[in-house]
Order: C-alpha cells, then sequence, then structure tokens
C-alpha cells in the first residue's frame, strides 16, 4: 500500500508529493527515502543548509537549492534576492529598489516553474520572479539539468518554487511576520508582512483533510540616481581645403557607422575624405541623467487545500496569485554638447595619446527636461487541481489539470521642457567614470541660466500620451506514470504527456503633440505659461503641479548641478483632459497589435537503470510540439496616424529531446554524474510581432532615425548541454562540489539590421536603422563551478556554530555576431562573448548560528560582462559593458523564545556606483552610464505557533 508519511516541518519539500511531476527518489532505496528523511530534526541556517545538501545528493539530476531556515524565514524580500547565494547563479539589473534579474552559468533563459507548473507574467513565457515573495516560499531548486520528464523550455536551466502545503506540517501551524525596511536614497520606510494558516484534520468516513493560506504584502519606495556620457562622433580638426569649419562634424559618408570596435582612437587617426587622409576627433554627442522614483506595491497568495480519502489517494486543490501595481516618475535632463545646433565644437581637450575629447565647452547647445510617468499594474492567477493514486504497489499516477491568467496594464504620459543653453562646460570623464558639466549664466539675461529649477529657463515642448498593456491565459493538462520495474537493470519507467493551450495579446496607444496655434502652426510656450493654461482647461490647484523638482541629485558623488526641474507625469495622467485640451489632443483607445494562440503537446518516457550498484542513471526521450496561429495590427504613416494594416502567419516546430545522466556512488561520501541533454528556447511572444516602430533621431544635426520591430518567422533556439559534477559529502553538514559544463547553441536570436528611407514623424525624409529580431548567430558557453558548505566540527566552544558557504564559477562564452549591409544581409561575423556572461563570479557567506540567534555576512562579485548593442549609427564601440559588480549583504536574528523571533538585515552596504561602457576594456575613453540605487535596513519580528 502507498505509504503516506506525515512529513515534518524540517523535511525537504523537493521530498513530498508533487501533483504535477513526481520527484526522483534517492539512488538505490525509492521506497524507503522520506521516511529516512523524516528522522532528521534541524533548523536555523545550518538546518537549512543541510537540507539544501540533502535534496542535491538524492537527486538524479544535478541541481542547487536553498531552503528557508524556519517557515516563513527566507532573508530576502523576493526570488532573485534569495538566489544570489546559489552556486553558478548570477543576478544583475539592480534598480528600482531591488534585483531583478537572474542567470545560470551566465545565461539568463530560465524556465520557471511553481511547484513543477509553467506560469507566466501577462504576454510573457514566465513569471517576472521578483514578483514572488520570499515569505511564500519553503525552498527553490535550481536544475542545471534535465529530466525527459521536465518541461524542456529553458537552456540556461530550471527553477522551480516550491510553496507550503498543509500536508507539510503534523498539525495546526500559524506564522505571523512583519518587516519595516528602510531605504535611504528615497529616505522612506516600507512594510513587509505575510501570514501563513495551516490545519489538517482526521474525519471520520472522509478521511485527511488539510488547508493552508499564505499571504504576503510589500511596498517599496525606490530612487535611482543615473548620469551618462552619449555617444561619439567624428570631427574634422581644422582643414579648410575641404572648405570644413574648425572641428565640424564628418560626412557619414565618410566614416563607417556602428561596427563591432568603433573608429581608431590613436593619436593622428585619419579617414579618407576625397583621396586624402584627414585627421578626425572623437567627441560625444548627449550628457544627460535621470531621477527615478517610485512607489511599489506586491501582494501575493498561496491556497492549497488537500484531501487523503484513503492511503492510496491525495487530491490537492491550489491557488496561487501574485499583484504588482507600480507608479514611477523618471526625471531626465538631457543637453547636446554640440555647438548651435550645427554640429561643431570648440576647442576640446583629449586623452593622452588618443583622439578622443575628454573636455570641451559648447555654446547654444539645445538641451530638454523630460517628465516620464507610468503607472503599471498586474494580476496572475493560477489554478491548479490533482491527484495522485498509489494504483498499485509498483504503479503510481499523478493528473492534473491547471488554469492561469494574467493581465498587464500600463499608462505612460510625459511632456519636455525646452531650451538652449548660453554655453556649458563639459567633462566626459571627470571621476573614473562618472562625467561632469556644468552651464553658464547669461549676465545679459535677469535669469540665471546655470540654474536647471528655474522654471523661467524652459518652454513647453513635446507631450507623449501612451498607454497599453498585454496579456495571456493557458489551460494545461498533464499526466505523469510511474511504474517500479524492480529488475536487475531497470528500476522504474514514467512516461506521461503535457497539453497546452496558449494565448498572448499585446495592446497599445500612442500619440504625441506641441502646442500650436489656431492655424496650426508651433508656439513656443514658456512653462510659466503653460502653468496658467494648463488651470484654465481644468487641471488641479492652479496648474502648478505640473512641476515635478528632484533635489540632491546623484548624491553629490559628481560635478553637476544639484537640482533640476521636469514636468510631474504624475499629474499629467491625473488632469489628461487638461494637458490634452492644452495640446489639442483627444484620448485614444488601446487597439491590439498582435494576438497569438500556441498549442503544445509533450509525450516523455524515462527509465531508471543500474549498471553495477554504484553506477546507476536515468535515460529518456521526449516529443514536443508547437503550432501558433498570429494576427497582427500595425499603424502605418506615423503615430498619429490612425490608419492600421492587419496581417496574420502561422508557425509550428517539433523536437525530439534525449536525456541522459550517469550517477556514481564512488564511496559513500563521494558522487560523481555525468549528464548529457537537449534543451530549446521558444521565441517571446512579443518577439513575433511583426509590428514596426520608428524613432526620429535625439541629437541635433543626426541624419538617422532609429526602428525596431519583431520578426513571426523566428525559430526555436537550441541548445546541446553536457555537464559532469563530483560532489564531496564529507560531513554532515558539509560539502565541496564542483561540476564543469558546457552547452552548444544553435539559433541565437540577435538583432539583424537594415536601413529603410522614410518619411519621420517630423516630416523629414531620412534613413532609419531598423533593428529586429532573427535567428543569425550560433554560440558555445562552459565553465567550471566550485561551491562549498562547511561547518568545522573541532572549534572551541565559542567558535562552535561558525561556518562557510561559497561558491566561484568561471564561464568561457563565444557567439559569432553577424553584421549586416544596408540591405539587411549578413556581410561576416564578429567573434563576440554571450550578453551577461561574466567570466568570473563568486559568493561567499560567513555564518555564525548559536542557540539563541544567527548571523550572515553575504558578500556577492562578478567580472566585467557584455550587456547588449548600441543602435548602430556611432563611431564609438557597438557593444555595451558593465564594470565588475559587487553586493554586502547582512542578516541577524535573535529567538526570544521558541516562538518569537526578531530579526535585522542590511542590503547594498557598500553602496557602489554601477558603471556601464562602450566596448570591452574600453572604461577610460568610452564610458557611458553610472548608476546609484538605494543601501536598505530592515527591523523585523515573526511569531509562530
Amino acid at each position: 500500500m502507498f505509504k503516506r508519511t506525515h512529513i515534518a516541518s524540517a523535511v525537504v519539500m523537493a521530498f513530498t508529493c508533487q501533483f504535477a511531476f513526481a520527484q526522483e527518489e534517492a539512488p538505490n532505496t525509492p521506497e524507503n527515502s522520506a521516511d529516512e528523511m523524516e528522522v532528521i530534526q534541524v533548523s536555523g541556517i545550518r538546518g537549512s543548509l543541510n537540507k539544501a545538501l540533502d535534496e542535491k545528493r538524492a537527486s538524479v539530476q544535478i541541481v542547487d537549492a536553498i531552503v528557508a531556515e524556519d517557515i516563513g524565514k527566507f532573508p530576502d524580500n523576493n526570488v532573485v534576492e534569495a538566489l544570489q547565494r546559489v552556486t553558478g547563479v548570477q543576478t544583475t539589473g539592480r534598480g528600482a529598489g531591488e534585483v531583478s534579474q537572474v542567470s545560470i552559468r551566465g545565461l539568463t533563459d530560465v524556465n520557471t516553474t511553481v511547484n513543477g507548473r509553467a506560469i507566466f507574467t501577462g504576454a510573457g513565457r514566465d513569471v517576472s520572479l521578483q514578483d514572488i515573495p520570499a515569505s511564500l516560499l519553503s525552498g527553490v531548486t535550481v536544475y542545471k539539468t534535465r529530466s525527459a520528464d521536465q518541461i524542456e523550455r529553458g537552456i540556461a536551466g530550471a527553477i522551480d518554487i516550491k510553496t507550503h502545503r498543509p500536508f507539510n506540517f503534523e498539525g495546526e501551524k500559524v506564522v505571523l511576520a512583519a518587516r519595516a525596511i528602510y531605504s535611504d536614497q528615497p529616505d522612506e520606510v516600507d512594510p513587509n508582512i505575510s501570514a501563513l494558516l495551516s490545519n489538517r484534520w482526521e474525519i471520520d468516513g472522509v478521511g485527511e483533510v488539510g488547508a493552508l493560506v499564505n499571504i504576503s504584502y510589500a511596498e517599496t519606495h525606490y530612487r535611482d540616481d543615473t548620469m551618462t556620457a552619449g555617444a561619439a562622433f567624428p570631427f574634422f580638426t581644422d582643414k579648410p581645403q575641404f572648405n570644413y569649419s574648425p572641428y565640424s562634424r564628418v560626412p557619414n559618408e565618410f566614416w563607417p557607422q556602428g561596427t563591432e570596435s568603433g573608429l581608431p582612437t590613436a593619436s593622428g587617426s585619419t579617414l579618407d575624405v576625397n583621396g586624402e587622409p584627414t585627421e578626425y576627433l572623437l567627441a560625444r554627442d548627449a550628457i544627460f541623467g535621470t531621477s527615478f522614483t517610485g512607489l511599489r506595491k506586491r501582494p501575493a497568495a498561496s491556497v492549497s487545500l488537500q484531501w487523503a480519502p484513503v492511503d492510496t489517494l491525495e487530491i490537492t486543490a491550489e491557488g496561487f496569485y501574485t499583484g504588482y501595481e507600480n507608479e514611477s516618475q523618471n526625471a531626465m535632463w538631457f543637453s547636446n554638447t554640440f555647438e548651435n545646433g550645427n554640429g561643431n565644437i570648440d576647442t576640446p581637450i583629449v586623452f593622452d595619446g588618443t583622439n578622443v575629447i575628454k573636455e570641451k565647452q559648447a555654446i547654444g547647445a539645445g538641451g530638454f527636461q523630460s517628465g516620464d510617468f507610468s503607472y503599471g499594474k498586474t494580476d496572475s492567477y493560477l489554478y491548479a487541481l490533482g491527484a495522485q493514486w498509489q494504483a498499485s504497489d509498483y504503479l503510481t499516477i499523478n493528473t492534473e489539470v491547471v488554469y492561469q491568467d494574467s493581465e498587464y496594464e500600463t499608462d505612460f504620459f510625459a511632456m519636455r521642457f525646452d531650451r538652449v543653453a548660453t554655453g556649458l562646460d563639459v567633462d566626459f570623464n571627470d571621476k573614473d567614470g562618472v562625467p561632469g558639466i556644468s552651464f553658464w549664466d547669461d549676465p545679459n539675461t535677469a535669469v540665471n541660466e546655470a540654474d536647471m529649477a528655474a522654471i523661467a529657463n524652459w518652454n513647453a515642448g513635446t507631450v507623449y500620451d501612451n498607454g497599453g498593456g498585454n496579456a495571456g491565459d493557458a489551460l494545461t493538462f498533464t499526466f505523469d506514470a510511474e511504474y517500479l520495474i524492480g529488475g536487475t537493470y531497470f528500476d522504474k519507467v514514467k512516461f506521461g504527456g503535457r497539453y497546452e493551450k496558449r494565448t498572448a495579446q499585446e495592446y497599445t496607444r500612442a500619440q504625441d503633440a506641441i502646442i500650436r496655434d489656431e492655424n496650426g502652426m508651433p508656439i513656443i510656450t514658456s512653462v510659466a505659461s503653460l502653468i496658467e493654461q494648463i488651470a484654465a482647461a481644468g487641471g488641479a490647484g492652479d496648474g502648478s503641479g505640473i512641476v515635478f523638482q528632484v533635489d540632491d541629485y546623484f548624491d553629490g558623488r559628481a560635478d553637476v548641478f544639484d537640482s533640476f526641474v521636469t514636468a510631474d507625469g504624475g499629474y499629467m495622467l491625473d488632469n489628461g483632459s487638461a494637458v490634452r485640451s492644452v495640446y489639442g489632443m483627444e484620448a485614444e483607445d488601446v487597439y491590439k497589435t498582435f494576438d497569438i494562440e500556441e498549442n503544445s503537446y509533450a509525450l516523455y518516457a524515462t527509465t531508471n537503470f543500474f549498471i553495477t550498484e554504484d553506477i546507476s542513471g536515468e535515460f529518456g526521450l521526449r516529443y514536443v510540439s508547437y503550432e501558433q496561429d498570429m494576427d497582427f495590427v500595425a499603424e502605418v504613416g506615423g503615430m498619429n496616424s490612425n490608419v492600421f494594416e492587419e496581417s496574420s502567419a502561422n508557425a509550428d516546430t517539433d523536437a525530439l529531446l534525449p536525456s541522459l545522466v550517469l550517477n556514481w556512488n564512488i564511496t559513500d561520501d563521494l558522487v560523481g554524474r555525468v549528464a548529457y541533454t537537449e534543451t530549446l528556447r521558444m521565441p517571446n511572444f512579443a518577439d513575433l510581432n511583426a509590428l514596426q516602430y520608428w524613432f526620429d533621431p535625439l541629437t541635433e544635426g543626426a541624419t538617422y532615425g532609429t526602428g525596431n520591430g519583431g520578426n513571426p518567422d523566428l525559430k526555436p533556439t537550441e541548445s546541446k548541454n553536457y555537464d559532469v559534477s563530483l560532489e564531496w559529502y564529507f560531513a554532515d553538514t558539509s560539502s565541496l562540489y564542483a561540476a564543469y559544463f558546457k552547452r552548444e547553441i544553435e539559433g541565437l536570436v540577435v538583432a539583424g539590421r537594415k536601413q529603410v528611407v522614410r518619411e519621420g514623424d517630423d516630416g523629414v525624409t531620412r534613413p532609419y536603422v531598423l533593428s529586429a529580431p532573427v535567428n543569425a548567430s550560433n554560440g558555445e558557453l562552459s565553465g567550471l563551478e566550485v561551491g562549498l558548505v562547511y561547518f568545522p566540527e573541532a572549534l572551541p566552544e565559542y567558535l562552535n556554530g561558525l561556518g562557510v558557504q561559497a561558491s566561484f564559477t568561471m564561464l568561457d562564452s563565444s557567439q559569432d555576431t553577424p553584421e549586416f549591409n544596408q540591405l539587411g544581409e549578413i556581410s561576416g561575423y564578429v567573434d563576440s562573448q554571450m550578453a551577461g556572461v561574466s567570466d568570473e563570479s563568486y559568493s561567499i557567506v560567513g555564518i555564525y548560528e548559536r542557540d539563541a540567534f544567527d548571523m550572515r555576512l553575504s558578500y556577492v562579485w562578478r567580472s566585467e560582462f557584455y550587456t547588449g548593442n548600441e543602435a548602430a549609427i556611432f563611431a564609438n564601440p557597438l557593444q555595451f559593458w558593465n564594470r565588475p559588480e559587487q553586493s554586502l549583504d547582512f542578516q541577524f536574528s535573535y529567538n526570544v523564545n521558541e516562538d518569537f523571533v526578531v530579526t535585522f538585515d542590511a542590503t547594498n552596504i557598500l553602496d557602489d556606483v554601477y558603471q556601464s561602457h562602450y566596448g570591452e576594456n574600453n572604461d577610460t575613453l568610452f564610458n557611458f552610464g553610472n548608476g546609484i540605487y538605494s543601501r536598505t535596513f530592515a527591523l523585523g519580528a515573526r511569531y509562530s505557533f
């Protein structure tokens, strides 16, 4: 008979019943694994690491795991932050009060599941992991290899998030937790609260039932300040024989735009101009910065009902909800660094030995301030009904039906304030990558032009009124069966299938306008006059709410003004009818840009086998098929044309994906694994959209615009994966492990480019560089990762409980990146690294745990990494690179008694400036972005009984 064990709260969730997929048991003892695990009674940091090691050791696949130290206790805000301590996992995308992006072994294509179920946000293929609060988790498993019984997507790997269920507790369980989190940049204190209520009952004639509710709510105020040096153009030195003014910009026909290495930077470098070698200098086109502020709210809930009418049957009904609501103001200032709008520059200072300008002046440089306000809201629901039936001593059947629905909506309002400055001084690399700028004061005017916060300096510019959203739903049915053979060489077989009907839609609206007179002619309107007009049109108050002021800009870390003003996008959104009235616009409805229906099927079979008593493994095959019906709508003739064109497309793909894992118990403490698997990445729905967007140039004198769009002909990216690992469990709570891995990837999606001549929204006909995704690249990623969990046992009493958790990952990536001619044809290939891949990264966690308290100091570091490409219209190197990144976090908890715990934690303690640049190892000549983000300090308490 099927033995249903009452698993205590300390037991790893991976060993409980999973209804979408049966979990793998420990080699050689599948029927006893749960019983053996039940006797482990551990808690705290050391206990959680011990449970994670047990899960790693027992898995057939190569995995790493993190487990909650106690119920409701993860020392992190969300899943992404919790994953920073996992070997081979890198996190980036710090901003808006959190870390938002995760990669496994350098790749960001990660398949995310919750309790084994694929989950997504809106029209995406994956969930926004940062939307899942850590307070809902019991553990997270990172799969670095894949069995054929798991969803095939995700070249990087898979992350399975485990929530709590009532049968994981022996009886009643209640946990209440609250944290107050202070962020220093916005100078705000935010709440993070959660509650878990669970119980189980034996009812005569009904069987055993359990119910659990786990809810969470968090708010985050955030502020990120950035400062950026713009892209580069070449300028002639004094060459009057070519009839050019001193230091005038080189026409496009004399130099190649958007190359991987950029134009040569050695002093005296020349360009061929009408057969004559002509020297040039490289100067930046602009300098700009932002202050990004906002408030984000995240409610979440997990509900689980379990019923075991008999010992051989368990039925589970679950619901999972994540919500997201965000309002943000992006206050941006932008200044051209060319003179008088004609593309000339004044006498510059160059970096020694180069032709790259470090400092210069500009007279009559145009600039603008932009106030962009965005409101976004997401609601995602998942409902599941499943059963596990022990049909006989040998056969177990799992089946489940899942429905999920996710909708995202957004509204956006922005306005530019414009002016032409009398003059400016700029240093493009003033402080180790941070630029500096100061504006001149015109003695002939009553207004101090250097005061960027003076309303009198600014005129009302273009207004942008956009909105939209996306949505998706899915109906999924899974069937899995496991049959215990018990033979000499084959232990069990598993087989099953998965069907999913998925839909994805996207909606948008967009319009812009300037203030015009009754004849349609542009009017120069001061911001002071705009305020009066907004009030007269019915805007709230006296209309002055349309002005937003930033103070303490960049925290005094740059030679730049302290304050500046922009439009207040939140006021504009709340008073949209008044703003539209002043600008002669009317409210628009959204229209659907794409509507995609995808039907997918999967069939799989696996078998567990034994070659000898100590060598075992799993072999499997998974067949998958995807069919897509796609409808698109594009607005043609410009943003405000209201002329639409419809199109449609169909696509299908299928693949047979093998998997093989060999496990060798070399000794009682040493385990070796070898794996070969194949996975694929389906194109993002948004990348399939045939709609094209066009953007007129921002830079004065620029002769190129840009455009981007999708490609309905995209194919899946496929990967062949090789893994070898060695794991040494040299003590009960200590382990040393290493893995070598290789990924051979075909059909990588990169941005294809071609030149299109068209009329812009400003009425000017010019060439535009259109970028659209294409399967035009192959790549290879290989690497070595090493992990250690170590708690010394022969320590003095006062050091007992001291431990370390450390990991190191070394990566080597290559990608044949195509170059395109003006027709969009591939003209050649350039070898480059894969985006987001650091060559080295490591983390080290110092742990000290005693009876009443525990603490953890975590340090994470990663080397510089390539992040993507600039628009191919400039003279600087094409690639963006991030400087090395590091983070130091601290957590402390004190057990007042068995039920009550108080906590303190701090994040981003080092408070670094996060920086990027053009080109590898090129951060001095071509520094780019600089960002500063919040440190957080939190006090919390947790009560459980």
